[in-house]
């Protein structure tokens, strides 16, 4: 079979090479009706957070107001003593959707004529996907600075003191060889916080969720993983801690920043505020662009834990 290769063709007005084969007879292109695969990076951050108080949220900007329990004090009660009534109060925090992030793009008629793919729609779709990966790393980079002294370091843990989360500059090694009892160490952290069994996590890189596979727990149905890794990124879990996998985790020279807690820690509040197409008015075809605005915040830091790990 003789082989193509493309040469310059003075006709061409473009000045682009054309294939033609050997013997320089032209070979009619063919446009494929399929595109080729493409992979996105798993996203977590409405998994491990909550999205109770969004509320409606239209401009980059706006406020959500967020109520706080009241603390109500225990007395001791002395028979003939009197009781001294308390005048309970509301605080409250303030979540900012202070953050935004958008594409736009061209998309010309003579493009379309040239293609039967639905070219919007598939480069939007693309868009959005890009948009849930930037919140995604903004978020899991940002978080774990706010954890509660007790749930992070070396001396970690409410009551106990004593369980070694790893610092940056003494982090903990993770291996197939220690890794449970590493998360079975972080359920405590949040035993001694009196967290809910329900909604805890833990989210961890690819390399460390192979060392849990590799680990005592190699039988995926152990952590409640029946099925393969869902699009959210979840494993499995181990003592009340679900397990999610993302490429997200903020890591530099080898050391992980892992967070972990309940949903509850981190409140998260977004909306895409536009998604629109108009006429171009300077060519022949349409604009589309897309604004997401966002903001979040650690509400109770004392629902969030942070460990600093390297995986051997």
């Amino acid at each position: 079979m003789a082989n193509t290769f493309p040469t310059a063709n003075p006709n061409d007005a473009g000045g682009q090479a054309i294939p033609q084969n050997a013997s320089g007879t032209f070979i009619p292109q063919i446009w494929s009706t399929k595109l080729l695969t493409k992979f996105y990076l798993k996203t977590v951050y409405s998994e491990i957070s909550n999205t109770d108080y969004e509320g409606e949220i239209k401009n980059h900007g706006d406020e959500v107001i967020i109520r706080e329990h009241a603390d109500i004090a225990i007395s001791d009660y002395v028979k003939g003593g009197g009781l001294n009534y308390e005048n309970p109060s509301h605080g409250t925090t303030n979540l900012l959707i202070d953050q935004g992030h958008y594409f736009a793009f061209n998309l010309y008629d003579v493009d379309r004529v040239q293609t039967d793919l639905n070219l919007m729609d598939d480069w939007s779709s693309d868009g959005a996907e890009k948009m849930r990966i930037k919140v995604d790393s903004n978020v899991l980079g940002t978080i774990y600075a706010q954890a509660a002294t007790e749930n992070a370091g070396a001396a970690a843990g409410k009551i106990s003191a004593d369980i070694n989360l790893g610092t940056t500059a003494a982090p903990k090694a993770l291996s197939n060889a220690n890794i449970i009892d590493w998360l079975i160490d972080l359920s405590v952290v949040m035993d001694e916080q009196n967290l809910p069994d329900s909604d805890r996590f833990v989210v961890l890189p690819a390399k460390a969720c192979a060392r849990i596979k590799t680990s005592e727990l190699k039988d995926a149905s152990m952590t409640g993983d029946g099925k393969s890794t869902l699009r959210n990124g979840k494993v499995g879990m181990v003592d009340r801690i679900t397990i999610y996998q993302s490429n997200n985790v903020n890591v530099a020279a080898g050391k992980y920043d892992i967070v972990f807690g309940h949903k509850c820690a981190t409140t998260f509040a977004g909306q895409i505020t536009k998604m629109e197409s108009l006429k171009n008015p300077n060519d022949f075809g349409d604009l589309a662009r897309s604004l997401f605005v966002y903001g979040f915040k650690v509400i109770k830091p004392d629902a969030l834990g942070h460990s600093v790990v390297t995986v051997a």
